[in-house]
């Protein structure tokens, strides 16, 4: 058997692939976590960890024991949070937040339903800023964010939102005034790019670097925030495939967004850490998926999913982090 803070290691260093962080997050030296990794390996008798001076990622081995004891471990946290609600209900503070002014509806829905379910539990709400998304997760200033998928190494709830891809150019841009645009221009033009920040994941399906056709996509500048990337676009730096909500929240006489013809959907919905998952913030997702008005669909897997099922359970399956 495994102990306890064995386990947690080696999930935190799994999810994190950086000694360093895992020390932080864990408030131990990062000796300790090599010295814990070391005798896992020896129990286990294989390597869990490939290190270099500069990388550090899972074998296949180790790739299977995460993926083997997520789950395992979500399940008993979850067990344990359900008797402390049976016990005093739904208690305590949550912080959830939102990205983008489309995705506010959707939070401010859950909030409300969520309060009138557990109004013992104060809610607070702020918009994050696509700098700090991941950061606040992690750190645990915030506990959920509503935001577009896919947003690797996060849990992900069912999609809330799903909206068509458009392209965002100038007013003056040779793309302006067409009906509609194919994948392939992105080959043509400088792509605007998101902040380092952004996961892997996410810089791939927004802003690709390559067409489907196989032409390379030149990259254009980097902007921080969405007003800044848009402030780009109608600067004439570049363009931005975003979603088509983006014409009703980031209207603009100098931008025009020109429908994309063979693009896959956005979808968003709330994301949050894994480790994090509380019974505060599984309540949170079942009264965003109930507020909702659509019907959810499912995330691109790029986290563990935690799905509702029709009698309103919550289910966790883990998938592989992509980060």
């Amino acid at each position: 058997m495994l102990e306890r803070y064995e386990i947690e290691t080696f999930l935190t260093l799994a999810e994190e692939l950086h000694f360093g962080r895992t020390a932080e997050r864990l408030r131990v030296t990062t000796g300790r976590i090599s010295q814990v990794v070391r005798k896992l390996e020896r129990r286990i008798g294989a390597p869990l960890f490939e290190r270099t001076s500069r990388v550090v990622r899972l074998t296949p081995i180790g790739t299977r024991l995460a993926a083997d004891l997520r789950p395992l471990v979500a399940g008993m946290a979850a067990a344990v949070e359900r008797a402390v609600a049976a016990g005093r209900g739904i208690t305590g503070e949550l912080r959830v937040a939102y990205v983008g002014e489309s995705t506010a509806p959707v939070l401010l829905r859950a909030v409300s339903l969520f309060a009138g379910r557990h109004p013992d539990c104060v809610v607070h709400v702020r918009e994050a800023s696509l700098a700090t998304t991941r950061s606040s997760l992690r750190d645990g200033t915030l506990d959920v964010l509503i935001a577009s998928y896919p947003f690797g190494g996060m849990a992900n709830g069912p999609a809330l939102l799903r909206e068509e891809r458009v392209l965002a150019v100038a007013a003056d841009h040779p793309l302006a005034g067409a009906e509609s645009v194919s994948l392939e221009v992105l080959g043509d033009y400088p792509v605007v790019q998101y902040p380092a920040v952004t996961s892997v994941e996410f810089k791939r399906d927004r802003t690709p670097d390559r067409t489907p056709a196989g032409r390379p996509v030149p990259k254009g500048p980097v902007g921080n925030t969405f007003s800044e990337l848009l402030a780009l676009v109608a600067m004439g730096r570049g363009v931005l495939p975003v979603g088509e909500q983006a014409r009703q929240y980031y209207a603009r006489p100098d931008v025009v967004y020109v429908p994309i013809r063979d693009a896959p959907p956005i979808l968003r919905g709330p994301v949050w850490l894994a480790s994090n998952t509380t019974a505060r913030v599984r309540e949170f997702v079942r009264a965003a998926v109930d507020a909702n008005p659509l019907a959810p669909v499912s995330p691109p897997p790029n986290g563990p999913v935690i799905n509702m099922t029709a009698s309103g359970a919550a289910k966790s399956s883990a998938t592989s982090y992509g980060d």
